[in-house]
């Protein structure tokens, strides 16, 4: 779908137009040479709440021309981001690839019953007094999101703890709706979690 996108775009848009894509796991490289414009395209990414989080990751791939480059570092500061350079192709990008890992720790302890999802979530914000634990950013990133990753990689590795819990996300949170933030329920009710009360670290 994605290559029939560009494809068509490439014959209506004006030469000089530079292409971004703001794909969080799909990499420039894989369709630069459809845009029919491979040294103008480039991949711009947001966070989530990005009202809050004005991240501006600006990645390219080996055929992005530095001018293309640079000029979207610039735009991104005009629009309000904070410019983020990339120099290199990453799945995940920077904010992703340090994200991720951490909320499949915090899964994973979950599943194997380790500790609870308030345990998990309580003791990252003590430790590192970051606003929200693994499930708290889990509820605003989207179960759906986190139930296709998990099944994606599941699939692909067999891997059964994976497995275990992209069940127990479609079971217990998707098939009922709680899909998080989003719905007003997910691993926990909106709009007043659990851990935004007063006592919830101590």
């Amino acid at each position: 779908m994605k290559i029939e996108f560009y494809q068509k775009l490439a014959k209506v848009a004006p030469e000089k137009t530079v292409f971004a894509t703001n794909s969080s796991t799909l990499l420039p490289s894989q369709f630069a040479a459809y845009t029919g414009r491979p040294e103008k395209f480039v991949a711009l990414h947001f966070a989530n709440e990005i009202w809050k989080h004005n991240t501006g990751e600006v990645m390219k791939h080996p055929g992005t021309s530095d001018e293309v480059f640079e000029s979207l570092l610039v735009f991104a500061k005009q629009i309000g981001m904070v410019p983020l350079a990339i120099h290199k192709e990453q799945p995940g990008y920077i904010v992703n690839s340090l994200l991720v890992p951490l909320l499949s720790a915090g899964m994973d302890l979950w599943i194997r019953d380790v500790a609870d999802i308030e345990t998990v979530d309580k003791t990252w914000m003590v430790a590192t007094g970051a606003p929200l634990g693994p499930f708290g950013i889990l509820d605003v990133v989207g179960i759906t999101t986190a139930y296709n990753i998990n099944k994606m990689v599941a699939d692909k590795t067999k891997d059964p703890v994976k497995l275990k819990i992209a069940d127990k996300l479609k079971a217990e949170f998707i098939d009922k709706g709680k899909l998080g933030v989003e719905t007003g329920e997910g691993f926990y009710k909106y709009p007043n979690p659990s851990f935004k009360q007063k006592d919830f670290l101590k």
